[in-house]
Parts: C-alpha cells; structure tokens; sequence
C-alpha cells in the first residue's frame, strides 16, 4: 500500500451567501492563515447495491490541482483511516484496493456510481514554524449520480458546504474553537456523512447515512451503539486484508455487538437477533484461535525472562514461540480464507441492515425506560453469577461470570447518556474492574491447558526438559486463585 494515514474531520451545511468568518485570532504567535482556490475532480466507486456505502466505506479516484490519485476511506471509532494510492491509468479500480474492499462489496464489482466537481477555497492555519494545523475547505459544489444506481435518469445536485480538517499539529481544541466560529457564522452540522451521500441522497439522509434526527430515543440509542461496533469490525476487515492485526478490537466490536442483541432482545426481533448472535459468535471464534495464541506468546515470554537462569532449562523460550508462532500463522491463514466465504459475506450484509435499521419489537416503543430497565437487568444477572460462582469455586462458573459482567458493562454503556453520565459511569468502571480480574483468571485457567501440552512435548523432546513448564504451570495455578480472591473482594 502506497500511503496511509488517519484523519479527523467536521462537515457543515452552509447557505449560498456564507462566509467564512475571520480566523485571524486563533493564529499562534508567529503563524499564518493562507488562502486559495483549487478545483477537484472525484468519480466515486461502488456496488450495483451500493454496499460501500451501507458501511460507509468509499473508493475515490481524484483528478485536478491536488489529492490526485486514489483514495479509500474506512470509517473508525474515532477517525477515519485514508488508503492512498497513486494515479493510474484507465477506470479500473487498483487491484490492492479492490483486494481490501472485496469483503465490504461481498464479492461484487464496484463501478462509477458517481461524479463530483468541487471549486475549493481553502483557508490554512499555519503555526511558526509552517506546519499545518487545521484546514478550512469551503466548498461549491456540483455531483452527478451515475443512472446506474440513481434510476433511469442520472441525478445532479449543486451545493455549499465547509470541511475541517485538522492538520498533524492541530488539537481538538482548535477544532472546536473552530466549529463554535463556523456555526455561529451560519454554518449547520451536515445531515450528511460525506459529499458521496448527498449525491446519492439529496433530499436527505437514506442508506448508508447514520443520521437518526428525530426518531425515537430507543432506536436512536441502539443504531447508534450498534453502528459504532459495525465500524470496528468492518475496520478489522480491511485491516486483516492489509496484514495487519486488527484481531483484538474486532472482537471487542463483536462482543459489544452480541451483548447488545442479548441484554436487549425483547426490544429486537427474536429469531433476526439469535441467527446474527450465532454467526458473530462463529466468525469470533475463528478470530479468538488467533487472539489466544498471542496472548499466550506474550505472557509466556515475558514469565520466563522474571526467571533467574538456573531454573530455565533447555530451550524454553524457542519452544514456546516456535510452536505457537506456529499455530497462530496455521490459525490467521484460516481467517484469511474466512473472509472470502459466503457465511462471512452473510454476516457483513446483515451489518449493514443492523446498523442504520435494526428490527426493532413493538416493546422497544414504550420509551427509553426499557433500555435502562434492561441494563439494570444485565447488572443483577452479573451479580448473581459471579456470586453463584466463588461459592462453588468452579472455573467454568467464573468464566461464565466474566461474560456477565461484560454485557453489563457494554449495556451501562449504551446507556450511559440516559441513565446520567455520572451514574453510568460508575457502573461501567465498576464492571470493567470485575471484567478484568475474571479475565485474569481465565488467560490462566487457558494458560494450564497451553503448558500441559508444551511441556509433555519439551520432555519427550532430546536436548529439552519440561522442569520450566512446570514452574510456569505452578504460577499459573497461583495466579489463578489471586484472581479469585481480587473477585471475592469485588463482589464483597
């Protein structure tokens, strides 16, 4: 990949007449604004059913005076991440990013779907010593969308909008100084995710966009988390198609994603909501094989260097990472040839429809009353679990209590911004704390069954000795009951 890079950014909508305001006191000491005008041309890329765009994924080909080339753009959490590729010749799409898109588009080819002109007048902060801080881009814009995907007759738009970008050395201070100025000037937060969607879109928000103005709090609430999680795993896609490792958030955004379809099924549809638990819980055991492997290497290694020398015998450290190295490569080929079935596309689809629109039961109209109801729930069940489990002292039951304690705290989550920030907070650091120290227990209790067999492999092996692995396998057991007595004081 040719470049790559994270970007933070605010969209406004703005009248024909706007303009934007002087910025002259934001400047630090000794910089500058700088102005000019450019002209871009991009032709966007997507499926026939636009499943890009249901992710909020794009693929942008740009001609005109700067950002020639292609770009694709993967929404995250917290920003976006822009691939780069540089210009080539003809329309097809560059194999490398037609590769990293091929799981978003569920194996279908993408085309133009549409064409937009923009005339760019940027106004750039610079500091001392000429490094960029933020960008001010107001735009005029004009879009076509090809009739492919608009209907039998294309669609033009004509537009005004502003950008901010911040620069490398900008904060997000700046951004919101910055946002305070543009909108007070006149300036409104887009109804639209991105100039692809109010071209696809001009009347307002349609598939694809996560604009949920208006509707009710449930709904809003749940689309919302919902969509976040989407966005990690849809991220992880990408990223595991780069070489990367994604595995650990991926996970996580399928954990909160499940928690959700369970601590709040009686507001989703039953039978949509168990089918899609199932198959995320499918897709994160393939990613788990991998995830244990380097939890395991990771704490291993770093167990054998506290050794002193002398209780280290033969090659112990070789022998750990050449037969787990081993497996998690056996383990991530596996998921790479995942990501290309039809059960992993199934899921992906079914993302998509469960981010901007989940099937919602007529007990999730009663009122934000039922998150918190739910959530409430989640908390007693958690309690009640991890309670059942130091009485009986059984491995399994404090496994199962750790998964409780999750779906609380995911479910104090999401309801955070109804149940008082204050109050959920609380809540969410309380189980998180309980989360993680039954999360201790567990990479133990997995730990065991990962030295067992090491070590029986290191004492049948000439020039190897399983002493080592049984000292480790004797910590292990001594961190294990440590993790058992930091839950009892948690739940006392």
């Amino acid at each position: 990949m040719r470049s790559t890079q994270r970007e933070r950014d605010v969209k406004y909508d703005a009248a024909a007449d706007f303009g934007v305001p002087d910025l002259a006191d934001v400047v630090p000491p000794g910089g500058r604004v700088d102005e000019d005008t450019v002209t871009l041309h991009s032709d966007y890329f997507d499926t026939a059913d636009r499943d890009l765009r249901a992710h909020h994924v794009s693929v942008r080909r740009r001609s005109g005076d700067i950002g020639a080339g292609w770009r694709l753009r993967v929404p995250g959490h917290k920003a976006h991440t822009d691939i780069r590729v540089p210009p080539t010749t003809g329309d097809a799409v560059p194999d490398e990013l037609a590769t990293l898109v091929s799981g978003v588009a569920l194996g279908k080819p993408v085309h133009p779907v549409a064409t937009i002109a923009t005339a760019r007048r940027r106004h750039r902060i610079l500091d001392a010593d000429g490094n960029l801080l933020a960008e001010i881009a107001d735009d005029t814009v004009r879009s076509t969308a090809a009739g492919a995907c608009a209907g039998d007759a294309a669609i033009a738009g004509y537009w005004r909008e502003v950008g901010v970008e911040l620069g490398a050395a900008g904060d997000r201070a700046l951004l919101r100084t910055i946002a305070t100025r543009l909108t007070r000037a006149g300036a409104r937060p887009s109804r639209h995710s991105s100039k692809l969607s109010r071209a696809l879109a001009p009347h307002g928000p349609g598939t694809g966009d996560s604009g949920t103005s208006g509707v009710d709090p449930v709904r809003e609430t749940l689309t919302a988390y919902l969509d976040t999680q989407a966005q990690e795993i849809i991220a992880g896609d990408v990223q595991l198609r780069r070489g990367l490792d994604p595995i650990h958030p991926t996970r996580v955004g399928i954990r909160r994603f499940r928690s959700t379809l369970r601590v709040f099924q009686n507001l989703l549809d039953p039978d949509a909501g168990a089918r899609l638990d199932e198959e995320l819980s499918w897709y994160a055991g393939v990613l788990g094989e991998i995830r244990d492997r380097e939890v395991q290497r990771a704490r291993f290694v770093a167990a054998v260097t506290d050794l002193s020398d002398e209780l280290v015998l033969g090659p112990v450290a070789a022998r750990i990472e050449s037969d787990l190295l081993a497996e998690q490569l056996r383990y991530r080929a596996e998921a790479m040839t995942t990501l290309d079935t039809n059960r992993y596309r199934a899921i992906l689809a079914d993302l998509a429809r469960w981010r901007t629109a989940p099937p919602l039961t007529d007990d999730a109209h009663s009122g934000a009353t039922v998150l918190k109801k739910a959530a409430r729930k989640a908390g007693r069940k958690a309690d009640k679990r991890l309670a059942a489990a130091l009485d009986d002292g059984d491995d399994e039951g404090l496994h199962r209590a750790r998964k409780a304690a999750k779906r609380a705290r995911y479910a104090a989550e999401l309801t955070r911004g109804i149940a008082g920030k204050k109050k959920g907070k609380k809540k969410v650091a309380e189980y998180k704390k309980i989360q993680q120290v039954l999360g201790d227990h567990q990479d133990s209790v997995v730990a065991l069954g990962t030295l067992r067999a090491l070590g029986a492999r290191a004492g049948t092996t000439e020039g190897e000795n399983g002493f080592t692995f049984g000292l480790l396998y004797g910590l292990e057991l001594q961190a294990a009951q440590r993790a058992r007595e930091d839950a009892a004081q948690l739940a006392g």
